[in-house]
């Protein structure tokens, strides 16, 4: 059965070890709490704090971002069910009230935010394969390879409105999973 691959992509206004950014820094370890818990989640990049380095390849600037911006990259990478259990979960609970404080960390993006796309079953996708999905979506627009939640496709490809009964059915099962 497809999986759906779900990149985040933020520029800090700040570097990540900024005094700026660190109520976002501070939230990452509630919000992954958070995330292990949802129904529909199946795994996330994890990041190594010995090395720096993602379980699921090397942090990449996308070519729409200058270079010199590394240090204020944030990205998640994480595998779903369906794109109604990644919408449960970032407008509910610790990641919805980070959600409501974004603007105190990252600017307004010029670029898209966050990509989804299928991958079959068994597929880990690599933060290359993440970045071109990002950097594919921002010149292209929403594509069945390159999606968001205003423009979604299922796994065959064909447009697909989100279900909006089932996004809140799944922050209420959510709720009661905390």
């Amino acid at each position: 059965m497809p999986r759906l691959a779900f990149m985040t992509f933020g520029v800090l206004h700040e570097p990540r070890d900024h005094p700026r950014s660190k109520g976002f820094i501070d939230r990452i370890p509630s919000v992954y709490a958070t995330v292990e818990r949802c129904e529909g989640y199946i795994d996330r990049s994890y990041l190594d704090p010995e090395t720096g380095l993602h379980s699921w390849g090397t942090s990449i600037c996308p070519s729409f971002v200058s270079p010199d911006l590394y240090a204020h990259l944030a990205h998640t990478f994480s595998l779903w069910r369906d794109l109604e259990s990644v919408y449960a979960f970032a407008y509910a609970d610790s990641h919805g009230e980070a959600l409501r404080h974004r603007h105190d960390w990252f600017p307004d993006p010029k670029f898209p935010n966050y990509v989804a796309w299928w991958v079959a079953d068994g597929h880990v996708p690599s933060v290359r394969e993440a970045t071109d999905r990002l950097e594919q979506l921002n010149a292209e627009g929403p594509t069945a390879a390159a999606f968001t939640f205003k423009v979604p496709f299922d796994a065959d490809g064909a447009p697909a409105p989100l279900d909006r009964a089932l996004i809140k059915a799944k922050i209420a099962r959510n709720g009661a999973a905390g």
